[in-house]
């Protein structure tokens, strides 16, 4: 059996569509940096980083990173449809989960914790770096939907892993507000993407 550690609202919405879209069981452990009463010294013990989602393989390895661990369960179990078969299409999908997770998910922790990117105690320029974040991860997110703008979903006929991703990183920092004005017809899609019955049951559970 395979253990997420996540919590709600989190990124580990989209690891538990890719599980329950591979059909294995797995078990949930909440766990999160901003709620000291989860399992959070559990998930230290695992994440040093403390970062969600940790995903505990059946054999005990350990996966960090959300793009790896999709990448891996698609690979994994190859008939889930969460990589596509096509090696053209396959790698595009990779592509873009990595520029999810390098882009846009790394902006948000910045904007979060700008103070991690300050020198120790200079808190003077923290307004600063967090609206240059948000700036950058509005701009990564239009580039973003301008390198794939999908039709009905971005995976093809039906939601895989790139959907998972980018429906729930773009729930944080204000990028749907900004894509409504921006990127219209991608936010439709995002919001196409919520409504498939592989993606509602965990979405819903999260928000």
């Amino acid at each position: 059996m395979y253990t997420l550690y996540g919590f709600k609202h989190s990124g580990a919405a989209a690891v538990e569509m890719a599980l329950e879209l591979c059909g294995t069981a797995f078990k949930i452990v909440d766990a999160a940096s901003w709620e000291q009463s989860s399992s959070i010294q559990e998930l230290e013990s695992l994440n040093p980083l403390k970062q969600i989602p940790t995903l505990v393989l059946p054999d005990g390895d350990i996966l960090t990173e959300s793009a790896a661990i999709l990448i891996h369960l698609g690979l994994t179990f190859p008939a889930s449809g969460l990589l596509p078969a096509e090696p053209a299409l396959r790698a595009q999908a990779i592509r873009g989960l990595v520029y999810i997770s390098a882009n846009c998910y790394s902006a948000i922790g910045i904007i979060d914790y700008p103070e991690r990117w300050l020198p120790e105690k200079d808190v003077s320029m923290k307004e600063s770096v967090r609206s240059g974040a948000l700036q950058r991860l509005h701009s990564n997110w239009d580039i973003f939907a301008d390198m794939f703008p999908g039709t009905t979903y971005l995976g093809g006929d039906d939601p895989n892993a790139l959907d998972f991703l980018a429906v729930i990183v773009s729930k944080w920092s204000g990028t749907r507000a900004h894509l409504k004005n921006t990127r219209p017809a991608f936010l439709a899609l995002l919001e196409r993407v919520e409504l498939h019955a592989a993606v509602a049951p965990a979405f819903n559970r999260h928000w």
